[in-house]
């Protein structure tokens, strides 16, 4: 069944300018932006003619360097209103046509990270570092205040030589807890920690050899190295291999979902048809590990401990998703005065005893559904991965619960996991 669509042809040359671009690399940009069903093509003419008389020509004898230049875009008709303006606003020397035609297929290979981005589209700059002399307490200050839970290490120079993550600090630094955790506490093994740190340097807990990536290679690249090294983040380094930025995940994951705020238009589902788009039931990982909601917290920090996870989800007996319990919930709820209680989350030791619990109180008797977090946000299995990103991205969520259409619980898809699948659908 052929549907409306139109093609926008333009008339230009070689030397027409906006805003002293070509007049085709700013259509192209401007269609690149809006993120619409269309496609452009850019024809250059052997020979042509001017409305102020020049003759133009490709032949060597007569050496014409304005040679005129075809744009034909094509694109579904209820996008035509939006993207018409912008483009009569770019062609400042030459003709605009609009012309109906009926499109009787429309397909198109999937892509999930468009193969022309390079990495210093989308790093964060500056980047921030630390020396290999900056005291590990100074680190850790800076990590608890910024959104990144890594910072390159830098000699003299400013070339990297290494970087400092979360793990590395619990790992060499003997840092308690992770830094979501570590800044919710007040409490004396926080202090001791943060004592014994200032005597330990940058140097003495960094991850080296470092993996970098040049700021002039694609995003694509980028990706492989972080899914091959299972990295978060990589220091990009210019010409020179001193640091110029980083990329993270959530930063490929951005790039991903740019565009005009809102809805995907709707010209979009309407009338392309996908090619190989991936779901979130293709790269979900199932999980079975979920607590009732009578479960104690005493017990679901144990299962957290057991199974080297942060959060867990909160089911019925019908494994309805009701709620998901972190260990910063946990450490947010408890009453911060039984100190014995504080120091057994910290430390990892065996739990203290159980007590009569005043009420109101939290103690180990104190249940998931009590202190679980119900306000989620969630996706369904059959959800394209897309859609899951947007949320994620929207929500600056790490993992994302996933559930059937009956609102049963499947398992999380996770942001590692949305990495690794960029690549495959890129690669299709």
């Amino acid at each position: 069944m052929a549907v409306p669509y139109n093609v926008i042809e333009i008339f230009t040359s070689e030397e027409a300018r906006f805003r002293g671009r070509p007049v085709a690399d700013a259509v192209i940009d401007t269609l690149r932006g809006t993120r619409i069903a269309a496609r452009c093509i850019v024809s250059r003419g052997v020979a042509g003619y001017y409305e102020n008389g020049e003759v133009t020509s490709a032949r060597l004898e007569v050496l014409s360097s304005n040679l005129p230049l075809k744009i034909e875009v094509i694109l579904p008709t209820p996008e035509l209103e939006h993207v018409l303006p912008q483009i009569t606003e770019i062609v400042t020397d030459g003709i605009v046509v609009v012309e109906d035609m009926q499109v009787c297929s429309h397909r198109s290979r999937y892509r999930l990270i468009p193969r022309q981005l390079l990495v210093r589209d989308i790093m964060a700059t500056p980047a921030v570092s630390v020396t290999e002399d900056t005291p590990v307490s100074e680190v850790v200050r800076l990590l608890l205040e910024a959104e990144f839970n890594g910072v390159p290490v830098t000699d003299e120079a400013g070339r990297p030589v290494g970087i400092i993550t979360q793990g590395d600090l619990v790992r060499r630094a003997d840092m308690p807890l992770r830094l979501g955790l570590l800044e919710e506490l007040d409490h004396g093994v926080v202090t001791d920690f943060f004592q014994r740190a200032e005597q330990i340097s940058a140097r003495e807990v960094m991850t080296r050899p470092l993996q970098t990536i040049r700021a002039d290679e694609p995003v694509s690249r980028a990706i492989e190295v972080m899914n091959r090294h299972d990295l978060k983040r990589l220091p990009v380094i210019g010409e020179e291999g001193t640091l110029v930025g980083v990329i993270t995940r959530l930063d490929v994951f951005r790039a991903a979902m740019s565009g005009p705020p809102g809805e995907t238009p709707a010209a979009e589902s309407c009338y392309v048809q996908w090619q190989g788009v991936p779901h979130v039931r293709d790269c979900m990982k199932r999980e079975t590990g979920t607590v009732s909601p009578e479960t104690s917290i005493g017990e679901v920090l144990r299962t957290l401990d057991e199974h080297k996870v942060q959060r867990v989800a909160v089911v019925d007996e019908d494994n309805h998703l009701l709620g998901l319990l972190t260990d910063r919930d946990i450490l947010a709820a408890i009453d911060r005065r039984p100190e014995g209680l504080v120091r057994g989350i910290i430390d990892r030791l065996p739990l203290p005893g159980r007590r009569q619990r005043a009420e109101g109180e939290i103690t180990l008797d104190t249940t998931a559904g009590e202190i679980m977090e119900t306000d989620l946000v969630t996706v369904t299995e059959d959800a394209t991965v897309e859609d899951a990103l947007r949320l994620m991205v929207e929500h600056s969520l790490k993992r994302l619960p996933v559930l059937d259409d009956e609102g049963r619980y499947q398992g999380m898809i996770s942001r590692d996991a949305l990495l690794r699948l960029s690549v495959s659908s890129a690669d299709r």
